[in-house]
């Protein structure tokens, strides 16, 4: 098993590409913590899933952008576990609105979720993983929207863009402590957060119609690609984004 004796927290795991990225890694041997904001049945039941396929879970809600919950989201994950090895920072939102329209509060949210959330959770677990001193893995669950404009989405973009050159800057502060940091940015996934599309047949064709590869991508198969990057396999591999998108971007215009 490729994460086995290692131990990770992966932000917003209640559902979609964060749940499949707790339980692929659950079964690589990993010893996974489930955060979660809303209510807990959801983290609750991937917990129990793990665990009667006999791994080790454990659900904790945390808001990501509150320093003091982060902070308790690792300290309750050392207790449990002993120590932290892979940080995923998964948990997102998007609010659209055309530009012109767009209330600040909706700006001020969706930045400090997509891009404040990781600031704090990258910190946060590369403070615990060098005073471990065995290196560690920082993974950013990004967007192709860190490179392709999405009108009507302008929170999002910026802060997924943001998220590239935060996540570029402390690949190289943090190279000297033996811990990578890496952004895998998804396409169109089969996730709850693109749901609405499947209720608008014509939205879906023009979506697919941007898509060299034709179809969504499954939450499974970014799950597959955070695996790898959080793998002693990948350990010569930092400061990247690993776009897994079905070819849009090389044909897509601004979505």
């Amino acid at each position: 098993m490729r994460l086995q004796n290692k131990v990770a927290i992966i932000t917003g795991a209640d559902s979609g590409i964060g749940q499949a990225i707790a339980l692929q890694m659950a079964r690589e041997g990993a010893a996974v913590t489930i955060d979660h904001l809303g209510p807990p049945d959801n983290a609750t039941r991937v917990a129990r899933q793990i665990e009667g396929a006999g791994g080790k879970a454990l659900a904790v809600q945390a808001d990501v952008t509150k320093v003091d919950q982060v902070t308790n989201l690792i300290a309750q994950t050392v207790q449990a576990f002993g120590r932290l090895d892979i940080m995923v920072n998964n948990a997102g939102i998007e609010q659209k609105h055309p530009f012109l329209e767009m209330p600040l509060e909706v700006w001020n949210k969706v930045i400090a979720v997509n891009l404040t959330g990781p600031w704090l959770g990258s910190q946060l677990a590369a403070q615990q993983m060098v005073k471990q001193g065995a290196g560690g893995r920082i993974i950013n669950i990004s967007s192709v929207h860190e490179d392709l404009p999405m009108p009507t989405n302008a929170p999002y973009c910026a802060a997924k863009g943001g998220l590239r050159m935060l996540m570029r800057t402390i690949a190289v502060e943090l190279a000297p402590h033996k811990i990578t940091v890496n952004n895998i940015g998804p396409g169109a996934i089969d996730t709850p957060m693109d749901a609405p599309l499947k209720q608008h047949p014509q939205l879906m064709k023009e979506l697919l119609a941007e898509i060299p590869l034709g179809r969504m991508g499954q939450p499974e198969e970014v799950a597959e690609l955070a695996v790898y990057l959080a793998s002693d396999a990948a350990a010569y591999v930092t400061g990247e984004t690993y776009f897994i998108d079905g070819g849009m971007l090389r044909q897509s215009g601004s979505l």
